[in-house]
Formats: C-alpha cells, structure tokens, sequence
C-alpha cells in the first residue's frame, strides 16, 4: 500500500488557507474535505489538490506531512511551483 503527503489550498472567495494531510488516496480525501466531513480546520472551505508525493510507509508519509505543517517556507515554495 502507498501513501502519501498532500498540501491543498482553498479556492473559497477571500481566503488564502492551505491544508497539509496524509492519505492512502488523495482524491478520496479532497471529497471529504470538500464535504465538511474531513479535519475539523477545513469545514467550511472548498479545497484544489496543489501538491502530493508518495511514501511506502505510513511513518513517512506522516513525517512529511509534520515537515508540511511546521515549514512555512517549504509550503510557500510549492504553491509557488504547482500552484497553476
């Protein structure tokens, strides 16, 4: 089974929020966020998949997902990269 680290953005009017997550299926994952059923922060929003990269293991997908969440720097550099 794969994994992987996710990093969406919202496309709501007037707000400029980013999600960072892990999930064996991405896509499945953007449904429930876009549901109001996914993390309590992304309620409320809609949600564009930006960026996602794939682990083997459950430990590096949640590692790099840490990495997402707390390095500012690393989730500007990507949305200025895969952000179309």
């Amino acid at each position: 089974m794969s994994y992987f680290a996710y990093l969406l953005k919202s496309v709501s009017i007037g707000t400029k929020k980013t999600y960072a997550g892990y999930s064996t299926d991405v896509e499945k994952r953007l449904i429930k966020h876009n549901s109001n059923i996914g993390a309590k922060s992304t309620r409320g929003y809609k949600w564009k998949i930006v960026y996602q990269k794939k682990f083997k293991t459950k430990s590096e997908a949640m590692s790099y997902e840490y990495k997402l969440k707390n390095d500012k720097i690393l989730r500007n550099t990507i949305l200025q990269k895969f952000d179309k």
